[in-house]
């Protein structure tokens, strides 16, 4: 199911970004794009980690910015970022992987949600994807967790 969502249009790979406001802002670029989410969605994201730290940031090199389904989002989506120089978060946290979580509602991404716990049940498969350089990186590590 993470294949069925993260196909390549929702794939980003870039050198860098500012800040972690613009990894957010570049990561859910392609979510917007597709009209999954409203911008809106975006800021909410970016509020939130102001207001509550990095709570964002799940694994080492790896954060999943989302909101409320209320804040903005239209239909279920992923969008992935990779930064080849990640971000730095307030508290020591870093950074360098982005996956956007837009969900419409409280249940309709569960089955997404055990599928990513078992990639990021690996710190090597996070490592993995920290370094893909190109879509077929990363879907051949998505590829083996679907087997």
């Amino acid at each position: 199911m993470l294949k069925k969502y993260l196909t390549e249009e929702m794939v980003q790979f870039k050198e860098e970004a500012k800040n972690w406001e613009e990894a957010i802002q570049l990561a859910s670029e392609p979510l917007l794009k597709n009209h999954l989410i409203e911008k809106e969605y975006i800021d909410t994201m970016i509020e939130n980690v102001k207001n509550l730290g990095p709570y964002i940031v799940l694994l080492p090199k790896f954060a999943m910015p989302h909101a409320r389904p209320e804040n903005g989002v239209n239909q279920l989506g992923l969008s992935l970022l990779i930064l080849e120089n990640g971000v730095q978060f307030d508290g020591g946290k870093f950074a360098n992987v982005f996956l956007v979580l837009a969900a419409p509602d409280k249940e309709s991404h569960l089955t997404l949600l055990s599928e990513l716990s078992t990639v990021l049940s690996s710190q090597e498969k996070v490592d993995a994807l920290a370094s893909a350089k190109n879509y077929q990186e990363i879907f051949v590590i998505l590829e083996e967790e679907a087997k």
